[in-house]
């Protein structure tokens, strides 16, 4: 069974905004660090935004202050609020956890390694 799946991708023009989801399956969902990971074409992995299971919040300096990760733990869904998109914001974004319930670390990024991933969704911002 899948634990992570995204949804809410597509295309958008430069300006834009658009809301991921990312529905977890589980048990103690609630405490996992959850964090949103993207890849662009041609490029490395980049940490995006990770939340603890007390609702602290780290972020990419790329995206702070136009992005915005929350949770929703009875539901066991993950969002991510992407405003003010740019076309260097064009990626693969994946939904992924640290299912040992380490707190979050810095520039976007839970402390521990990520051990759960969601399949991607598609995020395509034109100019």
């Amino acid at each position: 069974q899948v634990p992570l799946v995204e949804s809410g991708g597509g295309s958008v023009q430069a300006g834009g905004s658009l809301r991921l989801s990312c529905e977890a399956s589980g048990y103690r969902v609630g405490g996992w660090c959850m964090a949103w990971v993207r890849q662009a074409p041609g490029k490395e992995r980049e940490a995006v935004a990770a939340i603890d299971s007390d609702g602290d919040t780290t972020y990419a300096d790329s995206v702070k202050g136009r992005f915005t990760i929350s949770r929703d733990n009875a539901r066991k869904i993950l969002y991510l609020r992407m405003n003010d998109l740019r076309p260097e914001d064009t990626a693969t974004y994946y939904c992924a956890a640290d299912r040992a319930a380490y707190g979050i670390g810095s520039g976007g990024a839970c402390h521990n390694t990520l051990d759960a991933w969601g399949q991607g969704t598609l995020v395509t911002v034109s100019s």
